[in-house]
């Protein structure tokens, strides 16, 4: 790898090929009228602009927030066939779940999906038998072509002996599964970035203050900075709301008498330190609906989730101290008691599940998506989750294409006369990646292993370009935290290229520090004098 000349000044030298500032961006969107405004910069909205653009649309795409600021980036960080759901009978959703977990596994992101073996502990007098929970692990690994493995039962000796975490009084047997996991929050960033790659024009903390209206019909958004103040308007053909837990807010910004269309359901998650070695994560049966997990993420143990109805306001959801003592009491059915004390945990988070409107209670509710539209045209998109967002957002699409009049412009190209698996950004093989982060170094200059791994499994070959950073000035290859990984390169990248505005959308949300519990006062002063390098 070529030295470059060093700069003087710690990350605030300019960056080839960087995005455009916010009055540039503002300036963008206030001049043009698009095809589609996308509202919501979560799975859903960004799915939608990136295949919407891939076809040929004019797209913007804004959030009143960071792009998946709230439930997309507070989720269990699976991408998952959906166990639980055989016992409902949705067979055919699971194997389609599965088709969607393996296309983003090995074709569109196997460089931010990564595969976890799943044990399933069975207890004396628990909910469900051993007998029947074999039977259900082979059926699931068959509606995935066997594809990662068989399901199967194996002793409790056997898993005790790849996890030591594991809670053997009373286990009759350990059912074995296979499903992925990733950061949410790097897959919706790097999401972003191909609906940008794809021709997307894309804004966060701009929030939609009202709709703009023409004869009726609703053609685009006022809408407000959330940094600066700056007012300005996008003109659009057709306006999509996909603002998750508001969604009814802003239908009623189009129809002031909109009935509720969804209801919410809280899920809250712990993050701790792991005092041992975890070769499987663990999901225990807590009653006939739910499932507790402890998972192996980020050198951490991830524990959840809880599912209750919510009622408040979206912008207050936050793990509670009921919630954090639920999820504890919940783990320690199969974890043991050191793995659990309070003095390991890092942060607590919650999200919103956004599920449709109906009788019963929401752990019962159907995860599923739906689409309507409002008395002025505009579109709404609710529901669904991370495994299938890919496929959402190529349906609410080819639904563009067959609007009543035709499509939003003559120039729409069909899905199906595009590639099906279009891969995120930075797609490679992530050993192959961390490898060559490690052996092509100048003399002199070394990049810790830990954080050759992180790059190459968060950024795939855009590492390469954070590289580079670290070597046009070596301070910036020093770690933030010394216990993390990650280093101050990260965060010159996170502003210039992934548009990191606060604190927050850096150690949150481009970064682990905050789950880490590594987001100190002074590396927070430190991020933010980063970003003000960069302010328009």
């Amino acid at each position: 790898m070529t030295t470059l000349q060093r700069v003087p000044a710690l990350g605030t030298h300019p960056t080839a090929g960087r995005n455009p500032g916010r009055a540039e961006t503002r300036e963008l969107l206030s001049r043009a009228t698009y095809d589609l405004l996308v509202v919501g910069g979560g799975i859903l909205g960004t799915s939608v602009a990136w295949h919407a653009a891939q076809s040929g649309l004019r797209v913007a795409m804004v959030d009143a927030g960071d792009f998946a600021g709230a439930t997309s980036s507070a989720s269990s960080k699976l991408v998952h066939g959906g166990l639980r759901y055989l016992q409902t009978g949705a067979v055919k959703l699971v194997a389609e779940n599965h088709m969607e977990r393996r296309v983003l596994a090995r074709d569109v992101a196997p460089h931010l999906v990564n595969p976890l073996t799943f044990h399933l502990p069975v207890y004396r007098g628990g909910p469900v038998g051993a007998a029947r929970l074999g039977a259900g692990v082979f059926a699931y690994s068959a509606l995935s072509a066997f594809g990662d493995g068989v399901g199967r039962v194996i002793s409790p000796a056997r898993a005790a002996a790849a996890n030591p975490a594991l809670r053997t009084e009373n286990l009759k047997a350990v059912a074995v599964y296979y499903d992925h996991q990733m950061n949410d929050s790097r897959m919706a960033v790097m999401t972003v970035r191909a609906a940008v790659e794809a021709g997307a024009v894309v804004l966060n903390h701009a929030e939609v203050t009202g709709l703009r209206f023409t004869h009726g019909r609703v053609t685009g958004a006022d809408l407000k900075d959330r940094l600066d103040g700056t007012e300005f308007g996008v003109d659009a053909r057709l306006v999509l709301n996909a603002t998750g837990p508001w969604v009814d807010h802003l239908r009623r910004m189009e129809d002031k008498g909109a009935a509720p269309s969804i209801r919410l359901s809280k899920g809250a998650h712990v993050v701790l330190k792991r005092k041992a070695p975890w070769r499987a994560a663990m999901a225990t049966p807590i009653d006939k609906y739910r499932i507790t997990f402890a998972l192996p993420w980020e050198d951490q143990l991830l524990l959840g989730t809880t599912d209750e109805e919510y009622t408040g306001d979206p912008a207050d959801v936050r793990a509670t101290e009921a919630d954090i003592s639920q999820i504890l009491d919940e783990a320690a059915h199969s974890v043991r008691d050191e793995h659990l004390s309070r003095d390991l945990i890092t942060y607590a988070f919650a999200g919103l599940r956004v599920l449709p409107g109906g009788p019963g209670g929401v752990e019962k509710a159907k995860r599923e998506t739906v689409v309507s539209e409002g008395s002025g045209g505009m579109l709404s998109v609710a529901g669904g989750k991370w495994t299938t967002y890919r496929h959402i957002g190529r349906t609410v699409t080819a639904k563009l294409a067959k609007l009543p009049g035709g499509p939003l412009t003559e120039d729409m190209e069909p899905l199906d006369r595009l590639p099906r698996r279009v891969p995120l950004p930075g797609v490679a093989n992530p050993n192959a990646v961390a490898h060559r982060l490690l052996v092509d170094r100048e003399p002199g200059q070394r990049l810790d292993p830990l954080t050759a791994r992180h790059l190459a499994t968060h950024y795939g070959a855009l590492s390469f370009d954070i590289a580079r950073l670290a070597n046009e000035d070596p301070a910036l290859g020093e770690r933030i935290h010394p216990d993390g990984p990650e280093i101050w390169a990260q965060v010159v990248y996170a502003r210039d290229h992934e548009w990191a505005q606060t604190a927050d959308d850096v150690l949150r949300r481009r970064t682990t520090l905050t789950v880490r519990g590594l987001d100190t006062a002074d590396v927070r002063e430190r991020v933010e004098s980063l970003l003000a390098g960069r302010r328009d």
